[in-house]
């Protein structure tokens, strides 16, 4: 398996980034994209055909879905049409937020059941996908229902993505033991820099990757106002692996 960076620009897209996006490739299964948003159609089209992805969405703040209507223009209107539908799993108000977003008319709801098939995470229940993949959801301490992912190959290899998270146990849980862990680091460790309990900083990311014993810390959603070198320096100070800020088209052996 091997991870593409569609988008690794945290809260909003950057002028070098789109916001949160990445595809998982790999032999005999289907590319499935983790969060969709802004720029991540475009971005893209440069590896796969939209139509052909499943999708993994961890929260609905904008910065990580709102290019989901975008794809069901695709679906439905390209002169080449889609075959079956795109299974999508995320929060128990998909459905319904991205068909407000995605409605003809304010306070109706686009039904996406044509193209979609949406379905619910259920916590702490692997679930298969790919030849001998699963993908295992949990609970993080972010504003909206929101999940961090752990995925493990056929081959027993741990690629942890922990979405947007504040510090909490699940945490150091769902990246335990992991050989990849794809952290959100979004704020220096100064508390005047950031409000409380909404994302991670380099210091906290490191922490995370220490303690749970990773074998390399990827960072990541570093927004256009923080700086990578700080982030990236903070967590070096916290965790003696290999430290590295992700960048849009990087792909990473997961195997």
């Amino acid at each position: 398996m091997r991870l593409t960076v569609i988008g690794c620009s945290g809260s909003v897209a950057g002028p070098d980034s789109p916001a949160s996006g990445y595809l998982l490739t790999g032999t005999d299964m289907t590319p499935t994209v983790i969060d969709f948003g802004p720029g991540v159609l475009g971005a893209l089209q440069r590896h796969v055909n939209p139509s052909d992805v499943d999708i993994f969405l961890t929260h609905l703040h904008a910065d990580h879905c709102l290019d989901l209507p975008g794809l069901l223009v695709w679906r439905r209107y390209h002169p080449t049409p889609a075959v079956g539908r795109a299974t999508v799993y995320g929060p128990s108000d998909t459905a319904l937020r991205i068909g407000n977003a995605s409605a003809e008319i304010g306070g109706e709801t686009d039904d996406w059941s044509d193209v979609i098939d949406m379905r619910q995470w259920t916590v702490g229940e692997p679930i298969p996908f790919g030849p001998g993949h699963t993908v295992e959801a949990r609970r993080m301490f972010h504003p909206p229902e929101s999940y961090g992912l752990r995925i493990t190959t056929a081959s027993g290899r741990v690629l942890v993505y922990t979405g947007d998270t504040a510090l909490c146990p699940e945490v150091f849980e769902l990246a335990e033991g992991a050989d990849f862990l794809l952290a959100e680091a979004s704020w220096t460790h100064d508390p005047d820099n950031r409000p409380p309990g909404i994302h991670l900083s380099g210091t906290e990311a490191g922490m995370i990757a220490a303690r749970a014993g990773v074998r390399e810390l990827l960072l990541t959603h570093i927004p256009p106002w923080t700086s990578r070198e700080d982030v990236i320096a903070e967590a070096k100070a916290q965790f003696d692996g290999p430290v590295h800020a992700v960048s849009p088209g990087e792909v990473i052996d997961i195997s």
